[in-house]
């Protein structure tokens, strides 16, 4: 798998954070899920457009 570095805005890595330590994950894996369901719900969206 590759990995990739990328820059949250403070508030947003706190939350993220937060979301992680509740959900007993490590927050890599959290933000991993989140841009997973978000690439999703916007090739959804593209294909719903045509």
């Amino acid at each position: 798998m590759m990995s990739v570095t990328i820059s949250l805005d403070p508030t947003v890595a706190a939350f993220y954070m937060q979301v992680a330590q509740q959900a007993q994950l490590p927050l890599e894996q959290v933000l991993s899920d989140v841009l997973f369901k978000l690439a999703g719900e916007l090739s959804l969206e593209a294909l719903r457009k045509k």
